[in-house]
């Protein structure tokens, strides 16, 4: 299919507005949609929050009569089923829209070409594909927790030149700059989840949620931490929405974190280890999209060697901590460069006076 230059501006149009919904629409997908008719657009949208109107909805409403023979641009296949919402495919139909574009097709088995086939069913011209790449990574974590059966997990670092996360000592604040902070927030609102480990909370005591930017939603806060060893005053546990993951549980020990608010998760691994894989499934049966994780060297290690690290987000400070200090990844000694991991570079920029860098695991060592 070749599309014009028109469609491809009407669906980067529609692209822009899903990305509103980048912090609130979980555990749904960003999606946006444009209505045009005559090459003028006559309605638009996108979903804001799970439970209310979808894009296209929005889109029809605003459209009204001038919906009838319009071609509808949307960034995902329209449902067909029926949810907390009515399937967005028939209310296409019944408007009367005539061509649907949509960027890629729905990676849930619910949906899964059925919408495309309901709207070809009714004479409705269908087009499907363009600007493919870019609906797929704006929804990254939902394809993944569709196809996959788990979030996309985003490891977040902060280090020195020379690769370290805080001194021997365990002193850390502040490595990057306040501009490279600032941006931490964005990712952690993005996700549905933050993840940590009991280390980190003993050390540095965090909050774990999103400051400095507006939004309707918190992400949840998850804590490994095998033998629950969190305060119960903990400041991660003052919020609504912290899940605290053991392999066992000492009773006295579980019943003062339940009286702090906290959730209790218990999934016993080997060697009384916490069971990640499980945990991760767990996450992605409850529908959670994206997991974003601040931890220390132990846990991002252990994530790394367990193939579940999907995106590194390595923000780069001008400044050398020395061979003591502390790493950013516990990983066991190499005993040949074949072993080596090896990331693909997305993208580089500058945050501030830092050097923020976006990685993908490629899973293949290069030559």
């Amino acid at each position: 299919m070749i599309f014009s230059a028109d469609d491809h501006a009407f669906m980067a149009q529609a692209l822009r507005l899903a990305e509103q919904g980048l912090f609130t629409t979980t555990p749904n997908p960003r999606v946006g949609c444009v209505i045009v008719r005559d090459r003028q657009v006559v309605g638009q949208g996108w979903h804001e929050r799970a439970g209310e109107p979808h894009a296209e909805v929005h889109a029809l409403l605003m459209a009204g009569e001038a919906a009838r023979g319009a071609t509808a641009y949307v960034t995902l296949e329209p449902c067909s089923h029926h949810g907390r919402t009515p399937p967005c495919a028939n209310a296409l139909m019944d408007a009367g829209v005539s061509r649907v574009v949509a960027a890629m097709r729905d990676p849930n088995p619910l949906v899964a070409g059925r919408g495309l086939a309901l709207l070809t069913l009714a004479g409705v011209r269908v087009d499907v594909g363009l600007l493919e790449a870019e609906a797929t990574e704006l929804n990254i974590g939902f394809v993944t927790r569709m196809t996959r059966g788990r979030p996309w997990v985003r490891v977040k670092t902060a280090s020195s030149l020379d690769g370290k996360t805080a001194l021997e000592s365990g002193e850390s604040k502040w490595i990057t700059g306040e501009a490279a902070r600032a941006d931490v927030h964005r990712l952690r609102a993005r996700a549905c989840a933050v993840l940590t480990g009991v280390g980190t909370v003993l050390a540095d005591d965090p909050s774990m949620n999103v400051r400095g930017l507006e939004t309707s939603r918190q992400p949840l806060r998850v804590v490994l931490d095998s033998q629950l060893r969190t305060p119960p005053h903990a400041r991660i546990l003052q919020e609504e929405g912290a899940w605290l993951v053991c392999s066992q549980a000492d009773a006295r020990r579980r019943d003062a974190l339940l009286a702090a608010g906290a959730l209790i998760l218990q999934l016993p691994g080997q060697d009384g280890r916490i069971d990640v894989p499980a945990l991760f499934k767990e996450l992605g049966d409850r529908g959670l999209n994206e997991v974003h994780v601040e931890a220390g060297a132990t846990l991002n290690g252990s994530l790394l060697s367990a193939g579940l690290v999907d995106e590194w987000v390595a923000y780069l400070a001008p400044l050398v901590m020395g061979h003591r200090a502390h790493g950013v990844f516990d990983l066991p000694a190499l005993q040949s460069m074949r072993g080596r991991r090896v990331f693909d570079l997305l993208d580089s920029r500058q945050i501030g006076c830092d050097l923020r860098l976006t990685l993908r695991f490629s899973g293949e060592a290069k030559a």
